[in-house]
């Protein structure tokens, strides 16, 4: 803890002098991560970011602790927990974190659609845990469209997974975004203040109607197993889909209709075994198909055509 006297908006006694209010800051948070409590009895393993101050001092240890399916918590802390110093026979690691970056949800898929209110999704994930004590130049940060001078600080939107201090997420709201093409690059320092960077596109729509991009089957070319896979721009609202399989000459050989509803802006619900509307297994080669798109609130729709190979 830091002392530090402040005074309050200038507010003076009646000598004129400045009321100070004396008050201690705490520092940064060096690890924040859950555990699993059995018969009352935790553990928790982390290892301490190299941006721990070196002289040795107490720190605290803050805890929060509810029960499952009952609604009952506890908290309390500990102040006796000496922090500091420098471990001279730590294992050397000169590898950065990795990270997987969505918008969303996980179902994103690089260049696709958001909202205007979309959210950050990353997984991070490092041996030696992930630096959240902020030190000079070692915060969690995304940066939007180029702007470096003004980054998301993300260090208090990371929590480690339970159970596992090597692997955590940061899950942060974006607000009143351009309608447009936009780029996120998203930033990570291990403990040992090795970094790592990962970088997405994604397009905002503008809410005047239903969109549909990105549209394709996964795997293709495939044999008995495929997804239909596409982003649009109505997320928590039930959507009308239907998929018709054609051959190249334009015969409707299979085709389903399905209600859709997805919490982000990717669906790929809609599965094909590769057989048509008898049943029968269809012969190699190329087929069209065509994905149309309705939304029930405003019965507005939209269709792309794609193509897929059986094998």
């Amino acid at each position: 803890m830091i002392a530090l006297p402040w005074g309050n908006d200038d507010a003076r006694d009646s000598t004129g002098q400045l009321i100070l209010l004396d008050f201690k800051q705490q520092g940064e948070v060096l690890f924040r991560g859950q555990a699993t409590v059995t018969n009352g009895v935790f553990d928790v393993n982390f290892v301490m970011p190299l941006d721990t101050q070196v002289p040795i001092g107490n720190g605290r240890i803050s805890f929060y602790a509810k029960r499952d399916g009952v609604q009952e918590d506890k908290n309390g802390y500990n102040l006796d927990v000496r922090i500091g110093g420098v471990n001279t026979a730590a294992p050397a690691d000169d590898i950065g974190p990795e990270i997987d970056l969505y918008m969303n949800d996980t179902n994103f898929v690089n260049g696709g659609i958001t909202d205007e209110n979309p959210f950050i999704l990353a997984f991070l994930s490092d041996d030696n845990g992930i630096n959240t004590s902020s030190g000079i130049g070692h915060d969690i940060t995304a940066t939007l469209d180029g702007n470096d001078v003004d980054p998301f600080i993300l260090n208090d939107y990371y929590e480690a997974d339970v159970d596992n201090f090597a692997r955590g997420q940061v899950y942060f709201p974006l607000r009143d975004l351009e309608p447009g093409l936009h780029t996120l690059k998203l930033k990570a320092w291990d403990t040992y203040n090795n970094s790592a960077e990962q970088e997405i596109q994604f397009i905002v729509a503008e809410n005047d109607g239903i969109k549909l991009e990105r549209v394709l089957n996964y795997p293709n070319p495939f044999t008995t197993y495929t997804e239909f896979w596409f982003n649009h721009n109505k997320p928590f609202e039930p959507l009308n889909v239907q998929i018709q399989v054609m051959t190249i000459s334009g015969k409707v050989i299979w085709s389903k209709n399905q209600s859709v509803t997805t919490t982000g802006f990717t669906s790929r619900e809609i599965t094909w075994d590769g057989t048509d509307d008898f049943g029968q297994r269809l012969g190699k080669g190329v087929y069209i198909y065509k994905i149309t798109v309705k939304s029930t609130l405003s019965n507005q729709q939209t269709s792309k055509v794609e193509k897929l190979v059986i094998l």
